[in-house]
This record gives C-alpha cells, structure tokens and sequence, in this order.
C-alpha cells in the first residue's frame, strides 16, 4: 500500500467539552468533511487519505460545542468534485453554507448554480503541500484569479486564499485587485513562534488595513507547533497571542474556523481545548458576537 492510500486518523472523537458558553449563533467559518469514501469517493490523485469525517459527525461535534453555523471548505481530498459539501449544506437547513475549489474558468452557469444552493465564495491554494503554483505559473494564476473575481462578484460570492506566509509580500498587491472581499485562511500560516513583530505577520497587519480584506483567525494549533506543549497549562499561548491581536485591532474583519478535522496536520488537535482558546482570543463578550456572530452573519449572508 503506497502513502497516500494509507488511511490517517485526523480528529479526536471524544474532544474534552469546554466551559465557554457559546453566543447564541455562533459559527465555525472553516471546516471540512470527508466522504463517506462508498458515496462521494476521494479523488484518485490526492496526497493523503484521511479517515471519513462526514456530515453527521461533524454535526454531532457542532452540537456537543454549542456551534448553530458553520461554513463548510471544500478540500483537495475530494477536488474539484464539490458535491460532498453540497450534500452537507442541503443538510444543514440554512445554518450551513459552504466555499468550493473550482477552476478559474468555470462557467458562469456554474456559479449560479453553485451561488444559488448556498456556495458564498470560492477558495484558491498556494501551498506547496495542495500543488500551489510558484514562480512564473503562481504569477499567472493569480492574475487568472483576480480577473475571476468581477464574474464572482455578480453571484454573490468572495474570495478566499490559503498560502504560505512569505507569499503574503507578492501576493498583497495583486489580491488588493480583487472586485470582491478576500478571506485570508489560518492567520496567512505564519510562524507564531517568530512574534508578532516578524515581517510575515507585520505585513498582514498592514493588509488589513484594507477593509477588502478578512481573515480567519483559525490555525493556532497550526502556527504554533509546539507539541507536546512546551507550558501544557497554555496550549498553543503564542498561536493564541497574534490571534487576539488580530482581532483587537480588526474586530470587524475576523472570524473563527475549528478547521475540523484537521487534514495534513502535525497532530491531532483537541477540539474542546480549540474552543475553549476563544475566551483568549476574542477576550470580551463584544468581541466574541463580532467574531463568531456579526462578522461571520454580514461576511457569508446567514439568513
């Protein structure tokens, strides 16, 4: 059996339950859901095979941790073939939308479709471990991507990009183009361990000064790798530090993801201990309705 075949255990079944109690509609603006394989199968040249993670797992999650909304990405695991996420949204009953991977030249038709059953934006890769383009390609592409968005805009949807954080300084510019908001995924992936003060995070402070721009403030188990924790009575303390800055100083333009069930990933992080982080992050009851409520309402459209 080659690698990529071998099936990997991705999330905790058993996440310890938080003492944070949820605002009433709080959302989960990143996850994703895998299969089941015997009905939406895998795309045959993926990287890894993550155990299935479907719809009512996750559902069952969301429930235990007071989550009503969620956005659902869709991930390389299944391609371009987006129909696992729209069984996930018909599901959902309007407290589920969802964000497609869709080349840049789809068909207008398509968008509609997809607009029309609850996709609020498409998602673009650059990185290297999802076959991210770099160099001359990464330049084209992103040039193809910004010229998309005026077709997303007249469907209603945004942008979201996920990429490595030295990416941040080429591709500002460009996604500043952008006819539509841009979502910057898991913090733009810095390095916590470098501080806030590191150029990578300093310039996606200074892109957020363009009201364009969002980002999740999810992946602080992502960017700060410290495991087995190096002070186990923080977990994730310097993930958990750039993401309150982040939402101290852009309140409006920050929403929150779990990012379950955690594919290519270093460990498998403790949902419970993910939501629990919020109390740290968004550190006042405003600021947790801005987050997990008013951000997530105005940016997706949850009716």
């Amino acid at each position: 059996m080659t690698d990529h075949l071998k099936v990997v255990q991705t999330f905790n079944p058993h996440p310890t339950k938080p003492s944070l109690v949820l605002p009433k509609g709080a959302c989960d603006a990143h996850v994703h859901v895998f299969g089941p394989r015997s009905v939406f199968p895998f795309d045959p040249d993926r990287q890894s095979t993550p155990q299935d993670a479907p719809k009512e797992v996750l559902f069952k999650w969301h429930q235990q941790m007071g989550i009503e909304r969620c956005v659902i990405v869709q991930s390389m695991v299944h391609a371009l073939d987006n129909r696992v996420v729209e069984d996930a949204i018909q599901a959902g009953g309007g407290n589920y939308l969802g964000v497609a991977l869709l080349s840049v030249h789809v068909s207008d038709a398509e968008l509609e479709r997809l607009a029309g059953i609850g996709f609020k934006g498409v998602r673009f890769n650059f990185m290297k471990h999802l076959g991210g383009a770099s160099g001359e390609h990464g330049v084209q592409r992103l040039k193809d991507i910004v010229a998309l968005t005026p077709r997303l805009r007249s469907v209603g949807m945004h942008l979201q990009v996920h990429f490595e954080s030295s990416l941040i300084h080429e591709l500002s510019k460009s996604l500043a183009q952008s006819a539509v908001p841009v979502v910057i995924d898991h913090m733009a992936r810095v390095d916590a361990k470098l501080g806030e003060q590191h150029a990578d995070f300093a310039a996606l402070l200074e892109l957020l000064h363009n009201p364009l721009f969002h980002v999740k403030v999810s992946g602080i188990d992502r960017i700060d790798q410290s495991v087995p924790f190096d002070d186990p009575s923080r977990p994730y303390f310097r993930g958990i530090a750039l993401a309150r800055k982040l939402v101290d100083s852009f309140p409006d333009q920050c929403v929150w993801g779990s990012d379950w069930p955690h594919p290519n990933h270093t460990h498998i992080p403790d949902d419970g201990v993910l939501v629990q982080s919020l109390s740290l992050i968004a550190t006042e009851p405003a600021l947790m309705q801005k987050v997990l409520v008013d951000n997530p309402k105005r940016l997706y459209g949850f009716k």
